[in-house]
């Protein structure tokens, strides 16, 4: 009997040290679909102002970091966003808690056939498929959300719909987009050593994903090109 008592309390302990995922949204995953034409105007990605932020988490502590976003477009139609894409640099991943040897050593591991495989795939790929106004009785986490947007997010050779709350603010001069939400790492097939491996149930499936877009009217990015020169 104490035996037993004992296994349960140290189960119970690890649980408690397990640590959670962020609070987000949780994205809805389905097949791959058409993506939505670029009608109406189009706004270019500032890649300067725009990133795509990440959070893993495993069962004692979790790790922050960072992709930078090489290229992309956002068309606006009848004052709405109405579709675009974007290039997430994998190869430039950044880890942001950590410092020295063992940001270093971490950011390769994130690099390597173990998860990414930078050399192999050094981008991925996101493309609105649709935008949709927010219900108004959403039970979204993310404060001010006024869109659903889907999209085909391409990660290593695995491409998946995703749809997720975003807020978006839409003027003749720029387009923002923000989003905060998880994905099922495993649907892309992002598994330390196999999806069957003890190693990896170590680490929460859950990835965190915050997204920061800024696209801007092709007149006014040149007008600030001009006048940096």
């Amino acid at each position: 009997m104490k035996k037993m008592l004992s296994l349960s309390m140290i189960g119970l302990l690890f649980l408690a040290a397990c640590t959670s995922a962020p609070d987000a949204d949780n994205a809805t995953t389905n097949d791959k679909q058409e993506a939505a034409a670029l009608a109406g105007n189009t706004y270019s990605v500032d890649t300067a102002a725009s990133q795509v932020e990440w959070v893993g988490t495993k069962q004692n502590g979790r790790h922050n970091g960072e992709f930078g976003i090489n290229e992309g477009k956002l068309s606006v139609e009848n004052g709405q966003l109405a579709g675009g894409n974007f290039v997430i640099n994998v190869a430039a991943l950044e880890v942001t808690d950590l410092e020295g040897e063992d940001k270093t050593k971490l950011e390769g591991h994130l690099k390597s056939p173990d998860f990414f495989q930078a050399d192999k795939f050094p981008t991925a790929r996101f493309e609105i498929t649709s935008v949709q106004p927010i219900d108004a009785n959403s039970n979204s986490t993310l404060q001010g959300a006024t869109h659903l947007i889907s999209g085909n997010l391409t990660l290593k050779d695995s491409t998946k719909n995703v749809t997720f709350p975003a807020i978006v603010s839409v003027s003749e001069e720029a387009v923002t987009a923000k989003a905060d939400f998880n994905i099922d790492r495993t649907e892309w097939g992002l598994s330390y050593k196999g999806p069957n491996n003890p190693q990896d149930w170590m680490i929460k499936k859950e990835v965190n994903l915050k997204v920061n877009l800024k696209a801007e009217h092709p007149d006014d990015r040149q007008a600030k090109l001009n006048d940096t020169k």
